[in-house]
């Protein structure tokens, strides 16, 4: 996307106001800025008191950033934006925790982990499911049903969502999660340990999953389709949320814009994200197509999904106590 450039300014300089005259001048002005906030409903655009401090992973925020339309938003609210990449969720995660963001995403598994572990956090968002973005990959010539899974090495990156879609999986097919090996791999390493045969399949989402479809081949064994709906979030604090209900407001509204581009310009939204992510237009057509867009308020369903999936964790002793998703609800859920 072209940068915005300032236009420059040019100084009027035909006459000098007398003092008084420019007492009067900057009082008709002040006049006048209150009038446009009571007919518009806008106040004027003042220095920056509050900031929204953004985590966030190469993806639609990316695109929100690259526009810089986050900043336009909040600058007449007299708040800024900083802007902070992570590579993962749980490091996301793990920032909110010790105060260093206020807004981020994520997928469904770390906020769980997150939370277990006495993070202060509050669903603010989510996405609509999106179930055909994450899969189980196997060779060509390797697995042909789900339930060959038993005895078998999986890679997956431990407390992401294909955790918790993994496990689901295997249950739907009469597997429990003990009768698989899981390898716990970030997705580079991961790829690499696929691709030289040193695990029999891999869980994994996109845009990893779109690459490997492409370049090596890949075949997907089962994705999460009738199995999780893999949502997205998007999290803040319950302090933070509570005192900066507004800037949190216009930031899902700027990605919902977003969801409107994806859908009515697929190709160009591809082309961004092949920008961002570094990986070939290619392989994002095929990702942005099998997306399903959509950003959604906080309910009391929604929060029961996650609710499930905090259950599952439990129960397999990957998290150290029950936890309520209730006590993650936003602060304006009724």
């Amino acid at each position: 996307m072209p940068q915005h450039e300032d236009t420059p300014r040019h100084v009027l300089t035909a006459f000098e106001p007398s003092r008084k005259r420019r007492r009067l001048i900057g009082a008709g002005l002040a006049l006048g800025a209150a009038a446009a906030t009571t007919v518009f409903g806008e106040r004027p655009a003042q220095a920056a008191t509050r900031q929204l401090r953004v985590g966030y992973q190469k993806g639609a925020l990316s695109i929100i950033r690259a526009h810089g339309s986050l900043e336009q938003r909040l600058a007449p609210l007299g708040a800024s934006v900083k802007w902070v990449e992570f590579s993962a969720g749980p490091v996301q995660l793990e920032a909110l925790g010790a105060g260093s963001i206020d807004f981020g995403d994520v997928g469904e598994a770390p906020p769980i982990f997150s939370q277990a572990a006495g993070t202060p956090l509050v669903y603010v968002g989510a996405t609509v499911p999106r179930p055909y973005v994450e899969a189980v990959l196997v060779k060509q010539d390797s697995l042909q049903k789900p339930v060959q899974l038993k005895g078998k090495r999986i890679a997956l990156n431990k407390g992401s969502n294909v955790h918790y879609f993994l496990v689901k999986l295997l249950e739907k097919h009469g597997l429990q999660y003990g009768d698989v090996t899981p390898v716990w791999l970030a997705p580079a390493d991961a790829r690499a340990a696929f691709e030289r045969g040193a695990v029999d399949a891999w869980a994994i989402w996109d845009p990893y999953l779109a690459a490997a479809q492409q370049t090596l081949k890949a075949r997907v064994l089962a994705d999460a389709d009738g199995v999780v709906k893999n949502r997205a979030y998007y999290f803040s604090t319950r302090t933070y949320a509570r005192d900066n209900a507004d800037l949190i407001r216009i930031a899902l509204e700027e990605l919902a814009k977003v969801d409107a581009f994806a859908q009515t310009r697929p190709d160009e939204y591809a082309s961004e994200l092949a920008g961002i992510l570094g990986l070939p237009k290619s392989v994002l057509d095929v990702v942005v197509r099998r997306y399903h867009y959509g950003t959604l308020p906080i309910t009391h369903a929604i929060l029961d999904e996650q609710q499930q999936i905090a259950d599952t964790f439990l129960d397999l002793k990957l998290i150290p106590r029950k936890i309520k998703l209730s006590e993650a609800a936003p602060p304006w859920l009724a």
